[in-house]
């Protein structure tokens, strides 16, 4: 790895995310960017973090990962190359939300929150190559549907939302790395582990790992060789496994352009 590298995490104030956070700034290379959507939580996390290692840099900024323009705005305000794009801000509420803007609250966040977070850092990950994007996505996947990403035609269930939301998570990761292999950037999805937190606890599971072994893959693409080398893939358990999701080319290539149309 370089001599010093900057990494932007979302998530960090959830259970795997705050692990992730703590990993990666033990690392004397390591600054961290984390948009975090709870300013509180986010500065007891900062606390804790420069507790790690000292002289940590370390930038905490408030932005709501289910909001297109505060991710712009985000993006805007960081005037610093970027090496690592983590991806793992998810929300699973138990009854169907929206955002001010009027989208279904785990497609804005799960979804829509990674895809507008990498178009938006697209400079700075330019700036900043070769770098990598990860999308830590899930093994509980499944169920897109095109015609109804926001359940507006069916009834919600937070469950079959999750699952959808992380098949897209996969399926957007091929599009852009795709997309994106000309800048020396690659992108991966990776499933990092099953705990028990609020998240696992509202879909309806317990969770049998500790958060430290959830955040070992996204924290091995993001600091491994293999990280760099490959793109476009899925992992668990840092090992490289098929994906269905990832291989319907007019799925990703749909999916994609719907995206864009938020």
């Amino acid at each position: 790895m370089p001599k010093s590298r900057t990494m932007v995490v979302t998530g960090a104030t959830g259970a795997i995310g705050g692990a992730l956070a703590r990993r990666l700034a033990a690392l004397p290379e390591c600054r961290l960017i984390l948009p975090v959507r709870d300013a509180a939580k986010g500065e007891r996390l900062a606390t804790e973090l420069r507790q790690v290692r000292a002289g940590l840099e370390l930038r905490i900024q408030v932005v709501d990962l289910g909001r297109k323009s505060q991710i712009e705005a985000f993006a805007e305000r960081l005037d610093a190359p970027v090496q690592v794009l983590l991806n793992l801000a998810a929300v699973t509420p138990r009854q169907r939300e929206q955002t001010p803007e009027g989208i279904e609250r785990q497609l804005a966040t799960n979804v829509l929150g990674y895809f507008w977070m990498i178009r938006s850092l697209l400079p700075q990950l330019r700036a900043g190559a070769p770098a990598r994007v990860i999308n830590v996505a899930s093994y509980w996947a499944g169920g897109l549907r095109l015609d109804d990403l926001e359940f507006r035609r069916r009834r919600y269930d937070n469950d079959a939302a999750y699952r959808q939301s992380k098949q897209a998570d996969r399926m957007l990761s091929t599009a852009f790395a795709e997309r994106l292999a000309g800048d020396r950037i690659s992108v991966n999805a990776c499933h990092p582990g099953d705990v028990p937190s609020r998240l696992a606890r509202n879909l309806g599971f317990g969770g049998h790992q500790s958060a430290a072994e959830a955040a070992d893959t996204p924290a091995w693409l993001a600091t491994d060789d293999q990280g760099q080398a490959v793109s476009g893939a899925y992992f668990a358990r840092r090992r490289r496994e098929p994906c269905p999701f990832m291989q319907d080319r007019a799925g990703v290539e749909a999916l994609f352009e719907r995206c864009g149309e938020y």
